[in-house]
């Protein structure tokens, strides 16, 4: 007797970051300040008063509370994950049956047709236009001739650095009888968000992240928000104790510092455009071998025939940065690691072809 996989996880492969010790990483949309002393000296505090010995609050009220008074919404409208990756998960999981269609667009986050898969649903991909922009009549009139049950998508999106504007994204939400989930990963950085809006529609779950704006990535938490049936109906299919207790504490601690968050927010999107800038310079000096595009993200992205040739002379000189095929996707450093970015662009376009690798 032998066991063998099944069909759907057969040939998968396991996610594959950049491995390795680099001297500017720039390649995960991390956040490239550190978290303040005085946020640090809050969660040891915390820590220093949590029972280990006690399963975690179900229901991560205090963290919730934090959290919603921060965005100003009501707290009853949000349920913890695990980090949005989770959230994603657990939503497909609860909301799509097997065979059931969910629209994805193209590009966009991954994830979103790699759990579509494991639930064992279908995915519609919808490609945008040649400049990378949504043409919102097409995807609703797309998801109604497939009778899509989900329609899942990030905005500001991952990795193009484009947004869709409220007045798009409301088109969408009441014009399909598929449930929305807007992935808001990045909104920190942009000022379209639909949160104070959620329980206007019945169809809509919105998910955010610590792990951009507020550099918690390693921390993993994230939030569902959606009105209360959605919601109701999410706790009552997350695993029961899926936040744990540190992780609560440290995001309550964390959001009781506004205007610090605020402020570090401030700072990546100076840097961020300080780096747009900087590149659409180069952009010009390199005639049609670079576009960047514009961004309300907290990362720039990079249209070039030379995306693979690039990619590997940074790492060759300690710069990771994402690779897509033609693109390349970078976040905002520090003023030292920007400009490093910068001039080693500069250098690739000019040496020649044998020096470059």
């Amino acid at each position: 007797m032998s066991y063998s996989l099944n069909s759907k996880i057969r040939d998968l492969k396991p996610y594959d970051p950049i491995e390795g010790e680099y001297r500017i990483r720039l390649d995960a949309n991390e956040s490239f300040l550190s978290v303040p002393q005085e946020i640090k000296d809050g969660i040891l505090r915390e820590v220093d008063r949590v029972a280990f010995h006690r399963y975690p609050d179900s229901l991560a009220k205090e963290v919730s509370a934090a959290f919603a008074d921060y965005y100003g919404i009501d707290p009853s409208w949000v349920t913890v994950g695990n980090g949005s990756d989770e959230s994603i998960s657990v939503i497909m999981s609860a909301f799509l049956m097997k065979g059931d269609k969910v629209l994805t667009i193209s590009p966009d986050f991954s994830m979103y047709r790699f759990y579509a898969s494991i639930v064992e649903a279908e995915s519609i991909e919808f490609q945008k236009e040649e400049d990378l922009s949504i043409s919102v009549d097409k995807l609703i009139q797309t998801a109604q001739q497939e009778q899509v049950s989900m329609i899942i998508f990030s905005n500001p999106c991952n990795p193009t650095s484009l947004g869709l504007n409220r007045d798009s994204v409301r088109q969408l939400i009441r014009s399909v009888d598929a449930l929305v989930v807007l992935d808001e990963a990045y909104m920190d950085f942009w000022d379209q968000s639909l949160l104070e809006e959620i329980t206007d529609y019945d169809n809509l779950i919105i998910l955010r992240t610590c792990s951009k704006a507020f550099g918690m990535a390693a921390v993993r938490l994230g939030f569902a928000v959606a009105n209360p049936t959605l919601t109701n109906a999410i706790k009552a299919v997350k695993s029961p104790y899926n936040s744990n207790t540190l992780t609560q504490k440290i995001g309550s601690e964390l959001f009781r510092h506004p205007d610090i968050l605020r402020c570090g927010i401030r700072q990546i999107v100076e840097s961020k455009n300080k780096l747009y800038q900087d590149l659409k310079e180069l952009e010009s000096d390199c005639g049609e071998k670079i576009f960047v595009y514009e961004s309300c993200t907290n990362f720039v992205f990079i249209r070039t025939e030379d995306a693979k040739e690039i990619y590997h002379f940074f790492l060759k000189r300690s710069i990771a940065v994402r690779l897509f095929p033609g693109f390349l996707r970078i976040s905002a450093g520090n003023p030292e690691e920007n400009t490093a970015v910068v001039q080693a662009f500069r250098n690739y376009f000019q040496m020649g072809k044998g020096e470059q690798l």
